[in-house]
Order: structure tokens, then sequence, then C-alpha cells
């Protein structure tokens, strides 16, 4: 784990390797979960707010949803969420050759709203959890992403490199440096420990 300042982060988000591949997992992570997106209070708030321009872009399905359950609801762990379609997929995403996107994210895109996306969205796959004096951050390995893992070790993005933008949304640009810093430093110590433990070479340099 790192700890900076009032944060922890798992070193998974610093050593893994990931980078979304869309066109092969169809944007399944809006698909599939055990419940809605994660929503701040303030989020929460934002989605009633922003609610006449984001519903355009809906699908009628996802509409009816919304209309009917809320713009955002309590989930079995009494977490505020987006609500389902189905109990499937989240009911803000709209469909584009096949992919499942987020209708939130395509209404700010076209500047029709100044909120981009929820931020647990934002952030997978990375999870932060709060606590009494202290948040962790964690990276979520799941199935539905080994797309992305295998995109990620062919080009060698890290976890807190995909997520560059997000993570300076949620902790700020000088914690996200200190996160980089700490990232290179971490594979340094690696190496130089891997390197250690290499045999010697034989006599006469075979």
């Amino acid at each position: 784990m790192l700890r900076i300042d009032d944060t922890i982060f798992s070193f998974d988000i610093l050593e893994k390797r990931f980078r979304c591949d869309l066109s092969a997992c169809h944007g399944n992570c809006c698909r599939y979960g055990d419940s809605g997106a994660p929503l701040s209070a303030n989020e929460a708030h934002i989605l009633e707010e922003v609610w006449s321009d984001v519903k355009p872009y809906l699908r009628p399905e996802g509409i009816a949803e919304i209309e009917k359950q809320g713009r955002s609801i309590t989930d079995f762990e009494n977490e505020r969420v987006t609500p389902l379609i189905a109990n499937e997929e989240c009911a803000y995403t709209i469909l584009k050759d096949g992919i499942y996107l987020c209708g939130i994210e395509k209404a700010w895109a076209d500047g029709k709203i100044k909120f981009q996306k929820p931020l647990s969205c934002h952030l997978f796959p990375a999870r932060v959890k709060y606590f009494s004096d202290f948040r962790a951050v964690n990276y979520e390995e799941l199935e539905i992403c080994s797309f992305a893992r295998k995109k990620g070790e062919k080009e060698g993005i890290y976890v807190y490199e995909f997520l560059k933008d997000p993570l300076i949304r949620a902790f700020g640009e000088g914690m996200y440096k200190e996160l980089c810093i700490a990232a290179m430093e971490l594979r340094k110590t690696r190496l130089h420990k891997s390197d250690q433990n290499l045999p010697p070479n034989p006599p006469g340099g075979a």
C-alpha cells in the first residue's frame, strides 16, 4: 500500500496494466454488476438538475425506468446508485454499434451539461472506499475486463496512467504527480531486487 496524505493506494493501481478495449468488451462495465453506479449525494442532486438535458440522449427503456424508479435509487447496501434496466445495464446507457456507452457523458461531450459522468464510473476499474480518517483506492479486477488487461499489457499502460484524468478529478493534480513519482520509484525498487536475485555469471564470463 502507498499512503499520500489521507489517501491509501493499492500497489495494484501502480503495477497492474489496463486499457479499455470497447470494441472487444462492448462496454460491459455499464451493463453488468450488483447494482447501478455509486453516486455521492451531490451527484444524485446533479442528476436531478440535468435530467431534462440528458433525457433526449437515452433509450426509451432507460427513460421509462428512470421516470419509474427515480434519477437515482438506494440499493441493497443502502448506497445511492443509478437505476438499472431489468436489473442489468445502467438506465443511463446508450447503445452505439452494439457498444454500451454513457448517455450522461454524451450530453456532456455535446456541451449540454457540465457534469461529465459519476466519478465512480470515471474511475473504474479503481474503487474508492471512505473511512473515518482516510480513503482507500483499490483496483477491482473483473472477468469482464480481461480484454482491457490484455490491451494494457500489449501497450504497456498502467492503471494509474489509464486513469490519469479521473484521478486528477478525484484527488487533484498534485497528488497525481506524487503517485507517478511513487510508481517510478516502486518499479526501480522491484528491478533492483530482481537484479540482486540473479545468479552470478560463471567463471570465464560464459
